[in-house]
């Protein structure tokens, strides 16, 4: 009897660990809308495209409100077991320079641009950003507060997870009501971080690859190998090493192919979290150790990665 108590104890402790190992990493950030409402936005200019983003470093220096809302809806979720990134020690920690500085730094790689979003994401490597966005009203004495959550995977870009509400007339201080009035319905918002996130665990987390090749790489992907063509040996890989085979070839040329709802693995053979760079990485050795053919790898986001084959 001892042994099966000892062993029921040691599954329940097992089980607890593994899910709290397993809970996704978050973010809290201001909502695109509390930014541009409050002025904290700037202009970057992305492969010729000009973008209005949002200006963390800014609104966490120059509005105090901001930075007390983000540490109230974190309580909240560290009751709930999640690790967490924080958004000001993240800016912080992007460079040796000011947070500002950091977060206009734009060009990253040969051809690839990463926006200051990017490379918060890439710094940070949190699993979902949750979107903050409140409002105050006053009502005679009394404070009123709107909120809006928004659960995002930051790999795709996705929305996960939504809550909003809002509170009763209180005579208490904004950031109490707020606090209030989303735990009433963190339970739903958290069922569907932890939905989507037990679906990443089982299937695999989604990302993009797109493979080119160089213009003096002879043949293309049409280049035999063994009596193979490359672009068939590119795609064999892909099959034995996505997550249960998901992937989808939704274009391919004799110079490109371009992957998408491809599932790679969170972790690796030895347990450490995996990426898409780490992942597609395994594709570039493959090539130069098997096939003795140069690659070179380019991130354009956390979920989007560029293998240009031929040449670093």
């Amino acid at each position: 009897m001892k042994k099966i108590v000892l062993l029921a104890v040691s599954l329940i402790a097992t089980v607890t660990l593994f899910a709290q190992a397993t809970k996704p990493t978050l973010m809290v950030l201001p909502s695109d809308n509390w930014c541009e409402e409050h002025g904290f936005t700037q202009r970057f200019e992305n492969q010729g495209q000009v973008t209005v983003v949002s200006d963390y470093a800014r609104a966490l220096r120059e509005d105090a409100k901001l930075g007390m809302a983000i540490h109230k809806i974190e309580e909240i979720m560290n009751t709930y077991g999640f690790p967490l990134k924080n958004l000001e020690q993240t800016l912080k920690g992007l460079s040796n320079q000011s947070a500002e500085d950091a977060m206009l730094t734009s060009k990253s790689g040969a051809e690839a641009a990463e926006s200051p979003i990017d490379k918060l994401k890439k710094t940070a490597k949190a699993d979902i950003l949750i979107y903050l966005n409140w409002k105050t009203m006053a009502m005679g004495p009394k404070l009123k507060v709107i909120y809006d959550l928004a659960g995002m995977d930051a790999y795709t870009n996705n929305n996960v997870a939504t809550a909003q509400g809002q509170s009763v007339p209180l005579a208490m201080d904004e950031f109490s009501i707020l606090q209030l009035t989303t735990q009433a319905n963190m339970p739903k918002f958290v069922e569907q971080l932890n939905a989507h996130f037990n679906d990443m665990v089982e299937k695999g987390r989604q990302v993009s690859v797109r493979i080119k090749v160089w213009d003096d790489f002879e043949d293309g992907l049409e280049a035999e190998f063994d009596g193979v063509e490359l672009s068939e040996i590119i795609e064999t890989w892909m099959s034995k090493n996505c997550v249960q085979g998901r992937y989808h070839l939704s274009d391919a040329t004799e110079n490109m192919m371009y992957f998408d709802e491809i599932r790679i693995p969170l972790f690796d053979d030895g347990g450490r979290a995996t990426d898409t760079r780490r992942w597609l990485g395994n594709l570039r050795k493959e090539l130069k150790n098997k096939y003795q053919i140069e690659a070179k790898l380019m991130m354009q986001g956390l979920g989007q990665a560029q293998l240009v084959i031929g040449g670093k």
